[in-house]
């Protein structure tokens, strides 16, 4: 057993802390979903544990893919530049997610930026290690291949808000989102600690600050949210649910 592991276990692999690193929440991740308890040992001594600070860079648009990496803790963005330095962001992902899997299926540069919007953790692997692993372990590669599918989803779903759904429905529709994964219900609503700035928060809705500014103030004036600082709260969850349709 991989020094630092407890004794709890949920599908087949022990629980516990690794340098500091939550296992049941890396544990979670595609990469180890069907691994047993010596596959998921092995696989996590092949890794390498990163703390961050809010706001470090992990890797940027067009650098080298030669890892991929398990969020332990903390939030990240994805984000990629125009030609004209506007930034577009594309996802915000926590614990248990995984990032830089694209450059490991299809080999070549890093199609995004990834940028911390908290204190994090990560576990990379370099994708020298994984291919052997990958190979030894069909479940593995399948899971993998789902998230691969589950972001490309969510993708599609994206590009049709865009078209098809006004800026207030996509407001609704994030903040729902963020409240999902991120979300903890305190008995005076659900706090989403997103760690977003407005103007990140904007770029996560592709509209502009002002305009999503609108949208979040009249959603308050309903009583169906309340703002704090780089977090919100939700308080009519189903009035959201339907404007977001």
């Amino acid at each position: 057993m991989v020094p630092g592991w407890g004794s709890r276990r949920h599908a087949g692999v022990s629980h516990g802390t690794l340098w500091g690193v939550d296992l049941d929440i890396v544990t979670r991740s595609p990469l180890f979903a069907g691994l047993d308890e010596s596959s998921a040992a092995a696989l996590m001594a092949r890794t390498e544990r990163i703390a961050l600070k809010r706001g470090e860079e992990i890797f940027t648009e067009g650098d080298p893919g030669d890892k991929l990496y398990v969020i332990a803790s903390g939030k990240l963005k994805l984000s990629r530049t125009s030609h004209d330095g506007r930034e577009n962001l594309l996802a915000v992902l926590g614990p248990g997610e995984i990032i830089g899997e694209i450059s490991f299926f299809d080999p070549g540069p890093r199609t995004a930026s990834a940028i911390t919007v908290s204190d994090s953790e990560l576990l990379s692997l370099a994708h020298e290690h994984l291919q052997g692993f990958l190979e030894a372990n069909p479940n593995a590669s399948v899971a993998l291949l789902g998230a691969l599918a589950h972001r490309l989803r969510r993708t599609n779903d994206n590009v049709a808000d865009l078209v098809f759904t006004d800026v207030p429905g996509r407001v609704a529709k994030a903040l729902l989102d963020l409240a999902q994964r991120f979300g903890v219900d305190d008995g005076t609503g659900l706090l989403v600690r997103h760690e977003l700035t407005q103007e990140e928060l904007a770029q996560l809705v592709g509209a502009s600050r002002e305009t999503v500014n609108k949208a979040l103030a009249d959603f308050v004036a309903r009583g169906w949210i309340r703002l704090e600082a780089r977090a919100v709260r939700l308080l009519e969850v189903e009035r959201l649910r339907k404007r977001a349709r």
